[in-house]
């Protein structure tokens, strides 16, 4: 791209409502992959090299900078207090753009747009010299959009679908909603547009006009694939948006040595990172910024959320596995939920109905089975026996429990925190561990068994008895 690029600054469109979503929460913050709409055009203009950006914040503004300042730190927010249509929300940011020699205008509510589509926007106007530049896109059924309307003066104009005469209702080229304008020209006419009589509003699409009236000023772009432009404005756009992006993103994933059973039932979030080699089963689900090494084999129907998951791992589905890390020949599952910050190690094991919470499990450490660990330290080669439980609450504060390297613990122990068990001891089966466990030792904590002699006879004549006394 052109040196003279970081002269164009990009602002994105994001106030409005989007009625036709049925939802209290603003139209852009709408989840798609678990990612906002407005994260991908975001993504789109930050890949396509443009430094400078700025949201446009309306309807639910409050929850739109948040999510900026959180994830977008640097991006500038402009409040368009009234939304008037999308010349007013450009007005609203003058004082911004007017700092910068081009300005890019994007809507907030096109999640499919790439980077590579805006790069060669911005190539071409600067190499045409144009004091405007948009996509626009041919389609069979115009119906509904904004019409490409070029002059035989060789003039330019952009026709809503209701404001269009018949002759102009033919028309098959569509405007995309994506501009670049020269910033001097734009603030000459930003405020010489007046509303459309149709809704009331001040459309950019004047400006494109205005500054159109003479050959040569406007360069349009037409792009081949029109699938991209799509804007999200009902529950099943985000469907089939979700669709589309998600098939474009396990694509991408498997020409880098994803091996993927079956792609159309495994999702993929944007942020996922991925090395080769990677084997999903039918049904996975991987979202947020997951870190997944090469030689891992997801199971199906797992479900991954903020995970780093080791070289050669294996997570058995299904499992539920969030905001954790799983180590190198580590695995776990089938029917595991680690979560709360578990940490997993190098070949440790996480195995059948067992739930991990705010733990490290050392290496080569096992917790095959039926078992509750919470606030949990485990050292290296422990095995811990099946239905285990850590008893982490006491109604007022979570407390931490330490089990140290080479311990077996017995079937159906409960450690009472806070409590200590020391390197190599043991615990015998259905103890109840109140109080530390020194190094080598064994706790015991359960009632001495005492076997009834004829026990089953003598329940079987009072029984009897019983019954006898009944009937007479």
């Amino acid at each position: 791209m052109s040196t003279e690029s970081d002269s164009v600054a990009a602002l994105i469109l994001a106030a409005g409502r989007g009625v036709r979503m049925h939802s209290g929460k603003p139209k852009v913050l709408q989840s798609l992959l678990e990612e906002p709409v407005v994260y991908y055009p975001l993504k789109a203009v930050q890949d396509a090299g443009l430094k400078n950006m700025a949201l446009v914040v309306g309807y639910g503004g409050e929850q739109v900078e948040a999510y900026l300042r959180k994830e977008w730190p640097g991006t500038g927010v402009i409040w368009q207090a009234e939304q008037l249509g999308t010349a007013h929300a450009v007005m609203a940011a003058e004082e911004w753009w007017k700092n910068y020699r081009h300005v890019m205008v994007v809507s907030g509510d096109v999640p499919l747009i790439q980077a590579a589509t805006l790069r060669d926007l911005v190539d071409k106007h600067l190499r045409a010299k144009s004091e405007s530049s948009f996509i626009s896109y041919l389609t069979d059924d115009p119906s509904g959009h904004s019409r490409v309307a070029r002059l035989a003066d060789g003039a330019v104009r952009i026709i809503e679908d209701k404001d269009a005469i018949e002759e102009e209702l033919a028309i098959h080229e569509i405007n995309s909603g994506i501009y670049i304008f020269e910033t001097a020209p734009l603030s000459a006419v930003i405020k010489k547009i007046c509303r459309s009589k149709a809704l009331g509003e001040y459309n950019i699409t004047d400006a494109v006009a205005l500054i159109g009236e003479t050959e040569g000023d406007v360069n349009i772009v037409v792009n081949e694939d029109r699938s991209e432009l799509l804007g999200v404005n009902t529950p099943n756009d985000l469907a089939v948006t979700a669709e589309a992006l998600n098939r474009r993103i396990i694509s991408r994933h498997m020409r880098d040595g994803l091996k993927c059973m079956d792609p159309r039932s495994t999702w993929i979030g944007p942020q996922v990172k991925l090395e080769p080699d990677v084997f999903m089963e039918p049904g996975v689900q991987v979202w947020g910024k997951s870190v997944i090494a090469s030689g891992a084999r997801i199971g199906a129907y797992s479900i991954l959320r903020d995970v780093v998951i080791g070289k050669d791992a294996t997570v058995l589905g299904p499992s539920v596995v969030s905001d954790s890390s799983i180590g190198r020949n580590a695995e776990v599952g089938p029917f595991a939920c680690l979560r709360g910050k578990a940490r997993l190690s190098d070949g440790a094991k996480a195995g059948r109905f067992v739930e991990i919470k705010s733990s490290e499990i050392g290496a080569g450490a096992k917790v095959p089975h039926l078992s509750y660990i919470g606030d949990t330290e485990i050292g290296e080669g422990t095995n811990i026996g099946a239905g285990t439980i850590t008893c982490n609450y006491d109604g007022r504060k979570k407390n931490r429990t330490k089990i140290g390297a080479r311990c077996f613990v017995g079937s159906d122990t409960m450690f009472v925190a806070p409590v200590y068990m020391g390197d190599d001891a043991s615990t015998a089966a259905g103890s109840v561990v109140t109080k530390d466990v020194p190094p080598g030792a064994l706790a015991i904590s359960r009632p001495r068994q005492d076997n009834v002699a004829n026990w089953s006879s003598r329940v079987k004549i009072e029984r009897e008895e019983k019954k006898d006394n009944e009937e007479n």
